[in-house]
């Protein structure tokens, strides 16, 4: 037998969290849990729905997602390549989990919860930046919260910059796109005229 198959086949191998796995996972936000929110500048969002599931980053200056109060947080959809993904998840499945990760601290934080979209322009008027408001803000209820232990960001050495990779040393967009599409997106031109493209639709 080579395949985990059941509940009780997994605790036999696993055996039962501690308790302080246990201890650290509330249904509301913290003191501590909200100070993590505010200090990350990124987290990772997935969602699930009828065509299945979809995992996107989300980056904006630290504290880009708004603890509104000890159950709410409200995330500004910033621009992006207009597949919506994640939005139609939510629209048709509320259900989401959010990762977030702090530059140099090796605990993350997760968020479960449900999701909604807001337009309200009040709402969104307030998460304008360069005065460019959020189409969307995802206005997520948490179910559970809690911090996920070290161990997997220090086997990682993730913060290291000495372990940084060369960007040369991957494929860069254009190429990729060329191959896909049999030249007919993506190419030099594509990857010289992104960064202006990108600095230009930041928000």
């Amino acid at each position: 037998m080579t395949t985990i198959s059941s509940l009780e086949q997994l605790d036999q191998i696993y055996g039962k969290p501690g308790q302080p796995a246990l201890v650290k996972e509330v249904d509301y936000i913290t003191p501590h849990y909200r100070a993590f929110i505010k200090a990350s500048p990124f987290c990772a969002l997935a969602t699930s729905g009828p065509e299945g599931l979809d995992c996107s980053p989300r980056g904006d200056r630290p504290g880009f997602v708004r603890v509104a109060d000890a159950r709410t947080l409200q995330l500004p959809d910033r621009r992006g390549n207009n597949r919506t993904d994640s939005l139609k998840n939510i629209i048709r499945e509320p259900h989401v989990a959010l990762l977030f990760l702090i530059p140099g601290c090796n605990e993350t934080l997760r968020v479960n919860g449900r999701a909604h979209l807001s337009i309200d322009p009040e709402l969104l008027e307030s998460f304008a930046v360069e005065e460019k408001a959020p189409r969307s803000v995802m206005v997520i209820e948490a179910d559970t919260v809690y911090f996920q232990c070290a161990r997997a960001l220090l086997r990682s050495d993730l913060w290291n910059p000495q372990k940084h990779i060369d960007r040369k040393s991957l494929p860069t967009a254009g190429e990729i796109l060329a191959a896909l599409s049999d030249r007919k997106e993506g190419g030099p031109e594509y990857d010289r005229a992104w960064p202006a493209r990108a600095k230009a639709t930041m928000w």
